[in-house]
């Protein structure tokens, strides 16, 4: 017996199906000149805007994981500043950050922006105003936004994770939940628990843009290879009809998995700058939220998540989509933020851990034990690196009759095995994109 196998018992006794690396391609739409973007946005928007010299402008960011976030917003508080403005960022991210402003403005740092680096103050508050209601649905406006003489709304426009309709993730949520702060967040996640959480949060939204002194908002758009393809800058009016044609693009540019049905799907990494729930429901077909929207496909058996990112910051919300993990995720994982997070979300569901192993062997070894009767060769195995990179995976042997049937599908020749090092976690591949 070999050191590694002395090391690490019982690995002999696992076997596994052959793997072949799969790719996925795709219409991918070209990458934009992020700077060049927003100055023809700006020039084509800015004699229709009504700012007075010296108005203050809250620039609302939220906390995901957006490509050139950054550059965007400072390109955009010059901008501001050049119309004589007195711009500066706020949180617009509910309660993420640990539902405190330095966590806020950490999560923000953590994503480059700063004084330094956008050129404008940054300022943060947990403070909400109430505004009223819409059919019923009580209105929350982050107190800094609401004092500000004008608001600026910077978010990427994607597909939800919970909810399916004509606006999901961009804009108008960023309205409501974002700048609703823990306490709008909070109400309007419960509220979701007996109505549609499209319907409260479209209303919500855009009942706030309307009583807001909303300026204009920046929507983003990003390709597969998850690069920004288009910028659009919408005008307080506009911007539903804006976001709804950006997501039209969005979802037909949604990465997906090649396959409909999967017995184990190993996930090697999850956070929360991947999807808002770790792991994209859109991808895997779950959503372990009681309010969360059910989709028929694709259909797997079990899933496996082996680590947590760093840029999480240790919250592991949506950790309950798998039905196994490893000690070393569960270890990286910050309890008080991933609490925050899911009660926040009225979920407290999707911070339920799975089964976790000391090793990505014994993992394996325990799911295949609860898979449907088959031999080993039968086995419809993937991985992948997370649920926004799937341009790259692995696929076993039992999948290639379906995906020689798919289009934009390239299966490389060699047979693949699944190898262990000596501590029993699964050797890396060059997967992603």
């Amino acid at each position: 017996m070999d050191s590694a196998q002395m090391k690490f018992p019982g690995r002999s006794s696992l076997e596994l199906p052959k793997m072949r690396m799969v790719r996925q391609s795709a219409d991918i739409p070209p990458a934009v000149d992020v700077l060049k973007e927003i100055d023809r946005e700006w020039n084509r928007t800015k004699e229709k805007l009504s700012i007075a010299p010296g108005a203050s402008v809250a620039i609302c960011v939220g906390s995901r994981g957006i490509a050139n976030l950054a550059p965007a917003v400072a390109a955009v508080a010059a901008w501001l500043k050049s119309a004589g403005c007195a711009p500066f960022v706020t949180p617009a991210m509910g309660s993420h950050g640990g539902a405190t402003p330095e966590g806020q403005m950490e999560v923000l740092r953590a994503r480059g922006i700063s004084e330094d680096t956008i050129g404008v103050p940054v300022r943060a508050t947990m403070d909400v105003v109430p505004m009223g209601e819409a059919d019923g649905i009580p209105l929350f406006l982050d107190r800094l936004a609401h004092e500000a003489d004008g608001i600026v709304l910077i978010n990427r426009i994607k597909p939800h994770t919970n909810f399916i309709g004509p606006t999901e993730s961009g804009l108008i949520k960023m309205m409501a939940i974002g700048l609703g702060n823990q306490m709008g967040a909070e109400h309007y996640h419960r509220l979701s628990v007996v109505r549609s959480q499209y319907e409260i949060i479209s209303t919500a939204g855009k009942e706030l843009i309307r009583k807001s002194p909303v300026l204009f908002g920046v929507g983003l758009f990003e390709n597969q290879r998850h690069e920004t393809a288009a910028i659009r800058m919408a005008l307080a009016h506009e911007i539903e009809s804006v976001e709804a044609d950006l997501l039209k693009t969005a979802r037909k540019c949604l990465a997906t998995l090649p396959l409909d049905e999967i017995d184990l799907l190993i996930i090697d990494e999850m956070g929360k700058e991947i999807s808002g729930e770790g792991i994209d429901p859109n991808v895997v077909g779950r959503d372990v939220i009681a309010y969360g929207a059910q989709r028929p496909l694709p259909r797997i058996t079990r899933i496996f998540v082996r680590d947590l990112t760093e840029a999480s910051e240790g919250s592991a919300v949506g950790i309950a989509q798998a039905d196994f993990t490893t000690r070393r995720l569960v270890d990286k994982m910050d309890f008080h933020a991933t609490a925050i997070n899911c009660l926040t979300a009225c979920a407290p569901e999707a911070g339920k851990i799975p089964l976790a192993y000391e090793s990505d062997h014994e993992a394996i070894k325990s799911a295949l034990m609860t898979l449907r009767p088959s031999e080993t060769a039968d086995l419809r195995i993937v991985q992948i690196k997370n649920t926004m990179a799937l341009m790259t995976l692995l696929a076993s042997t039992a999948c290639l009759s379906e995906l020689k049937e798919k289009p934009g599908i390239s299966v490389d020749p060699d047979d693949i095995t699944l190898t262990f090092d000596g501590d029993g976690n699964l050797i890396p591949r060059n997967l992603g994109e």
